[in-house]
């Protein structure tokens, strides 16, 4: 795997590194020892499975609090993302700053959120399938959100009429 750390501290876009032969390829995901080795959390207690079925799904800017916060490994394994993260740490040289990574099915490219970001994503295909694995149990009443166009951000976003759940339609502006 190879590790790019983005403008963002601690956020890191990490590329496979397929092997291939005749009866196709094989790359390692995760390893422990390599991301620690970047200063990485390495514990993922929990892995996730999203399947979004129109073009333009929009999930959220989600974030954890009170000791919920979550570092996230992103990978796209059907289709394409626009995968979207804000420095929400008050105490980062980076604060309020944000980053896009688009990631598929195809460019071998992860993307990993440390605590403290909020993250989304928006589908830029149909039938898509976003795989990630969280450091942290899910924990109802600890999660929040930020509106998706927040002015604050101005996040440039390919729709400006994306499919959002209820709950994501609901979150408020962040305040800084």
């Amino acid at each position: 795997m190879k590790f790019t750390e983005t403008k963002l501290k601690g956020a890191f876009i990490v590329e496979l590194e397929p092997f291939k032969d005749l009866r196709g390829s094989f790359a390692r995901t995760f390893c422990a020892n390599e991301f620690g080795a970047h200063g990485l959390n390495t514990v993922m207690p929990q892995s996730n499975l999203s399947i979004s079925g129109p073009k333009y799904t929009l999930r959220g800017m989600h974030f954890q609090l009170d000791g919920a916060e979550e570092a996230k490994l992103m990978r796209c394994q059907k289709g394409a993302i626009l995968d979207t993260i804000i420095d929400i740490r008050k105490d980062s040289p980076t604060y309020c700053e944000w980053i896009q990574v688009e990631l598929t099915d195809k460019n071998n490219t992860m993307l990993y959120v440390p605590e403290g970001f909020a993250h989304g994503f928006i589908t830029l295909e149909e039938n898509c399938e976003v795989f990630y694995q969280v450091s942290q149990f899910y924990t109802p009443g600890k999660e929040s959100g930020i509106r998706w166009n927040d002015p604050l951000f101005n996040i440039n976003w390919p729709t400006n009429e994306p499919i959002l759940s209820e709950k994501d339609e609901e979150h408020k502006d962040y305040i800084k």
